[in-house]
């Protein structure tokens, strides 16, 4: 598999370099909506601010939809108000994974390492969440070279 990855994501070549603002550390709890009821949404926790790639903030929601963490129906809200919003990180049309493959795999599998990590230091066996994240990591690993494209979903 790591031979699929672009030399950025094997520590071979630089990450591509990018002047966009990120929040960090995206995930679905971070936004939230002010007033509850009906106020706008907000985005919040933003102490891992900074800039960067994109593509990197939609991660964790892209290997949860991956995985089946999230359901497809929540996945497409996102995406869709995402791209009507001007998000950067995918096209505004088509396909997303050719930008969100990368991203998403890597943070699957570092998930997996400290679910795994956390489960043996604990003294138990994989939760349903953990369990999900590391099913997905065996599915990557499965896919015959022949069978994977560039940008392999």
């Amino acid at each position: 598999y790591k031979r699929q990855l672009p030399p950025w994501a094997r520590a071979e070549a630089p990450m591509p370099h990018t002047g966009t603002l990120c929040h960090g550390d995206l995930h679905l709890g971070q936004l939230v909506r002010h007033p509850a009821a009906d106020g706008p949404w907000l985005l919040i926790d933003v102490d891992d601010l900074g800039v960067g790639v994109p593509v990197w903030d939609l991660a964790r929601p892209a290997a949860w939809y991956a995985c089946g963490l999230l359901p497809p129906g929540e996945w497409v809200r996102f995406l869709t108000a995402y791209r009507e919003a001007g998000g950067p990180a995918v096209p505004a049309e088509g396909d997303p994974w050719p930008a969100l493959d990368v991203p998403a795999r890597a943070l699957t599998a570092q998930t997996a390492a400290r679910a795994v990590a956390k489960a043996v230091a604990a003294g138990r066996p994989l939760d349903e969440v953990e369990r999900s994240v590391v099913d997905a990591c065996d599915r990557m690993a499965a896919v015959p070279p022949q069978l994977v494209q560039e940008h392999a979903k």
